[in-house]
């Protein structure tokens, strides 16, 4: 069941509705903006010239580095006495991202929230257990607002503190949890070593994103709490999360809020559009925002459309999971690929754990690649446990055991992703645990320039 009428209007009815919205938007950024007027000035476009969606494509990109430049009000369309909320991002690779909010801003927000969780299957008998970050991040309040408009309890107890997660979840009774896939594994590391059941638990739906995560990690996380995870994708420029959302029937596709978001997908390099189907670098425009749209933003993040009707009954068009980023892609020898491929793969293997990190570097003239993964739990207790007997036709065992799940690792990274690496397995607990988004890859190549 939908949230609003909106999401199941209809192409046409869509199609009406997001030209009007363009329109209105570019005589406001016009008006209020002179950085957006030099910009349209310099495309030679003039609000009133865009006539049909397909005019679209005359109108210039914008990118994260224009943001930064005109750092922290430069583009904000609406004055401070209309703000009543800032958000940002980290900065952690350059100066923050400052979002503006006006009252209609966090009342449009509130709304693509309650669809997003209402897709999830969230309803008023639900207690929600908030682990996206609150303060600048814009997970916290986003999900805090929209779980609070369909009617749910919301505990807002942010992200970190595993122990008092998992007692929470025992004592409250909580039926979601929303979290980025990464720090809910953690989430189950932590509880099984204090021999916490989570199949046991009230939970039953996961609303998790902010990080691209693989298919196999979502069968791993329903397996693991008993739950139904849905992906959920939005990003601080455009208002938070919320931009798009999984519906719990179907989990097959992302559902654009495009009467708020027009989505495009462009070629990385050329920047031209490409048609439903094709797999490109998403660009989105909030063109109904009122203290900061952003026209035509280039998200960097890898997806494609499809414009198929959902059996959910919602027509909107669906984004499919995000696959990687186009400025996180890592080239190899000639070969580009990204880090999320790496978890695909191991999350199909016996005894490793969804724990990886990927180590590039250049030691003479060419890159190598070193992917460093956790055995898991069992495989561990095993080996040690042998060790200790002093049977040594078990350990050899244990050494064969792990030589061989190291060959078919790396055999099974080349045949997919076509490039050759060295496969090292730690212990359990060796990588570095995130309590947000997760760090995948360390590149210790020199920089150039």
């Amino acid at each position: 069941m939908a949230w609003s009428r909106e999401e199941t209007i209809g192409r046409e009815e869509m199609r009406r509705i997001q030209l009007g919205k363009w329109q209105k938007m570019l005589s406001y950024v016009y008006a209020k903006n002179p950085v957006y007027r030099k910009k349209l000035d310099d495309a030679g476009v003039k609000p009133g010239e865009i006539r049909s969606l397909d005019d679209v494509r005359r109108l210039p990109f914008t990118a994260k580095a224009e943001i930064r430049d005109y750092y922290p009000f430069g583009l904000f369309t609406a004055p401070q006495k209309d703000i009543v909320e800032f958000h940002a991002t980290s900065g952690t690779t350059g100066k923050m991202v400052v979002v503006g909010y006006t009252r209609n801003d966090v009342e449009l927000w509130t709304e693509v929230m309650a669809r997003a969780c209402t897709g999830a299957g969230i309803t008023k008998n639900d207690i929600v257990q908030n682990i996206y970050g609150y303060g600048l991040f814009t997970g916290g309040l986003g999900t805090h607002y929209g779980a609070i408009r369909v009617g749910a309890s919301v505990i807002p107890i942010s992200g970190g503190n595993t122990q008092k997660q998992i007692m929470l979840m025992q004592d409250f009774g909580s039926t979601v949890v929303t979290s980025t896939p990464s720090f809910l594994m953690r989430l189950h590391e932590v509880g099984v070593q204090m021999g916490v059941d989570f199949k046991k638990l009230k939970l039953r739906i996961g609303l998790l994103g902010a990080e691209p995560w693989s298919e196999s990690m979502r069968q791993s996380i329903d397996e693991r709490f008993g739950i139904k995870a849905c992906d959920m994708y939005g990003l601080s420029e455009m208002i938070g999360p919320g931009v798009s959302f999984e519906c719990h029937e179907m989990r097959n596709g992302l559902h654009v809020n495009e009467d708020y978001f027009y989505p495009e997908i462009i070629h990385p390099d050329t920047g031209e559009v490409l048609p439903y189907g094709e797999e490109g670098e998403l660009v989105i425009t909030n063109f109904a925002n009122e203290g900061q749209p952003l026209m035509r933003y280039r998200t960097r993040d890898i997806s494609r459309l499809t414009v198929d009707p959902c059996a959910c009954g919602r027509t909107l068009v669906k984004m499919q999971r995000v696959t990687g980023r186009t400025d996180d892609m890592l080239i190899i020898r000639g070969v580009n690929f990204f880090p999320s491929q790496i978890e695909s793969i191991i999350m199909k293997r016996w005894g490793v754990s969804p724990h990886y990190m990927v180590v590039v570097d250049r030691p003479g003239a060419m890159d190598e690649v070193e992917v460093k993964i956790e055995v898991n739990d069992e495989f561990m207790k095993k080996a040690a446990a042998d060790v200790l007997a002093g049977s040594e036709s078990d350990i050899l065992s244990d050494v064969t055991t792990a030589k061989q799940k190291k060959a078919n690792l790396k055999r099974d990274i080349k045949d997919i992703i076509g490039i050759t690496v060295q496969v090292t397995l730690v212990a359990p607990g060796t990588i570095p645990r995130s309590e947000g988004k997760a760090k995948r890859v360390d590149d210790r190549r020199p920089k150039v320039g």
